[in-house]
């Protein structure tokens, strides 16, 4: 679909070939930029703190290694936002040229104040990640996004298209990878959902209420074409590009899989607000969280049989009300769904978050509007706290559990996590097939990962706390009764459940039908949290 915005273009293919080649022969990869800058500078860009990426360039650009030196001028230009020499810029980009960045609208001419120089229009930086099915044991990509606030001065245009960020990569890390059919990326942004989406699903729709945003994705995909396996001439085989807001562009379509970091970020509303006004890559236009809670009773319509949606969001959570029992209510009939709350922060936290994050503190009359009005907006509806989470959907066919799950897990995870996740989702499956009474004659191990401690008061003949952790994964805690933990600790293998249990009942004296009931049910929640696994 071509769109005429004010976006990188894409309909040059040869441009786009060139502009590879160059980046390639320049080694602008993850690794070649961490190398050239160090790892002190190059953790202190991933904080957007530029100065000491602007030493180490300056130190390659003395240097007598013209390959560094090429590297550095392109580093200086697309992630450091610095005017670079016209000579420089054409030395790093013997195949495109200048021309050619200009004609891409890469690239534009600096003003006085750079001396005549040549500044970047976009960001446009390297992306990897593993992969056993690539060549080389991973993807590498480059994606272009809007220049963000360390790389240009004032608050960010209202249209801005987000590059990749802690949220996308969340997303990202938290997706299950199962072979698909169709796959739907919901405000697809930059592009970065459908990038990974590409390895596992036959046919992607990308979508978004921005024409910025699917310029951007068009231009990133055709960019880097080959690394996604897709024929620059016949884009469309494996990937559609629509405009409109939510489930709009879909509506009667169904999906294997659904992804979305939608524009979740609650935002005070003005009755004088103009679309125009609205940051579209955060701001969905609605009140409250009315944007996710639309989006998750509307996903049922487009989930096929067994169909999934993983999910960012933000919700309210009103003073005395649970925030899972908002969330649960928003769950559509038919859908079962598992929901991790990350973190719960406070209004003034997440009014300071958001204004900083379109660098609206550069308008200090501005700001202290702003601020105001966020706390004015929670006040008027109650809200006490705003959770983070992920969240997990899914139509169960014939045979798959209906998911019910609420949780608040704020330590780190394991990353990636999506296979954890999908490990554990298959793992309620299971356990619905076998049904209340049917864990008995099942053996079960302790995954590798699982530790045990015991904690207690000096000269205590027993420990008081008995813990289980996980090393991997949710990383959860579990606290044992005496029992589970006799039990855990019987599971290698060659007793059933059920002898287990018994040989525990007849060591206690316990040798009543309701001690071996309770205790192999408290053993199905150690099993659905992973504590315990099959042979």
């Amino acid at each position: 679909m071509p769109l005429r915005v004010e976006a990188p273009a894409a309909g040059d293919l040869g441009l786009l070939r060139a502009l590879a080649e160059d980046l390639e022969t320049l080694g602008y990869t993850v690794e070649g930029v961490a190398e050239l800058l160090g790892p002190a500078a190059y953790n202190a860009l991933s904080r957007d703190q530029v100065v000491p990426a602007l030493v180490a360039t300056a130190r390659a650009l003395d240097s007598d290694d013209g390959r560094a030196r090429g590297l550095a001028v392109v580093v200086r230009f697309f992630l450091l936002g610095r005017a670079v020499r016209r000579d420089q810029l054409g030395a790093a980009f013997p195949r495109i040229g200048l021309g050619g960045l200009e004609a891409l609208g890469l690239a534009e001419l600096g003003g006085a104040d750079d001396g005549g120089g040549v500044r970047a229009a976009v960001d446009l930086r390297p992306y990897a990640w593993d992969d056993a099915e690539a060549a080389s044991g991973e993807v590498r990509l480059w994606v272009a996004s809007d220049l963000a606030a360390h790389q240009r001065p004032g608050v960010l245009r209202k249209d801005h298209v987000l590059g990749i960020g802690h949220a996308s990569t969340t997303l990202v890390q938290s997706t299950a990878r199962r072979q698909v059919e169709t796959a739907l990326d919901l405000g697809t942004g930059c592009g970065i959902q459908t990038f990974h989406l590409l390895r596992h699903a036959r046919k992607v729709v990308a979508t978004d209420v921005s024409e910025r945003a699917l310029a951007f994705t068009r231009f990133n995909l055709l960019l880097n074409a080959h690394q996604l396996g897709i024929d620059p001439d016949r884009l469309e085989e494996r990937v559609e590009l629509r405009l409109g807001s939510l489930l709009e562009p879909v509506a009667g379509e169904r999906f294997d899989l659904v992804v979305s970091n939608p524009p979740f970020v609650i935002t005070p509303r003005a009755e004088d607000e103009r679309a125009e006004d609205q940051f579209t890559y955060r701001d969905g236009g609605l009140p409250g969280d009315q944007l996710v809670a639309g989006l998750v009773q509307g996903l049922g319509d487009v989930l096929a049989e067994g169909g999934t949606a993983q999910l960012l969001g933000n919700w309210e959570v009103p003073e005395g009300v649970a925030w899972h029992e908002r969330v649960r209510s928003w769950i559509p009939e038919g859908v079962g769904a598992w929901v991790v709350q990350r973190e719960l922060i406070g209004p003034e936290q997440y009014a300071e978050t958001w204004l900083q994050d379109a660098s609206e503190q550069r308008d200090p009359e501005g700001y202290e509007g702003a601020y105001a009005a966020y706390l004015d907006d929670f006040a008027s509806r109650g809200v006490a706290g705003i959770g983070f989470g992920m969240m997990w959907l899914r139509r169960p066919s014939a045979g798959q559990a209906r998911l019910d799950r609420f949780e608040e897990l704020t330590h780190p995870l394991e990353q990636p996590l999506g296979p954890h996740w999908q490990a554990a989702v298959e793992r309620a499956d299971w356990l619905a097939e076998l049904g209340a009474d049917g864990l008995g004659p099942v053996h079960l191990l302790v995954p590798d990962d699982v530790t045990e401690e015991r904690h207690q008061r000096p000269g205590a003949e027993h420990p008081g706390v008995i813990l289980l952790r996980q090393g991997a994964g949710f990383r959860r805690t579990a606290l044992l009764s005496t029992e589970q933990a006799g039990f855990v600790s019987a599971c290698d293998g060659d007793l059933s459940a059920r002898q287990i249990a018994g040989a525990l009942a007849a060591l206690l004296g316990r040798d009543d039908e309701a001690f071996t009931g309770d205790l192999l049910r408290d053993v199905r929640e150690l099993l659905a949290d992973g504590f315990l696994m099959k042979p």
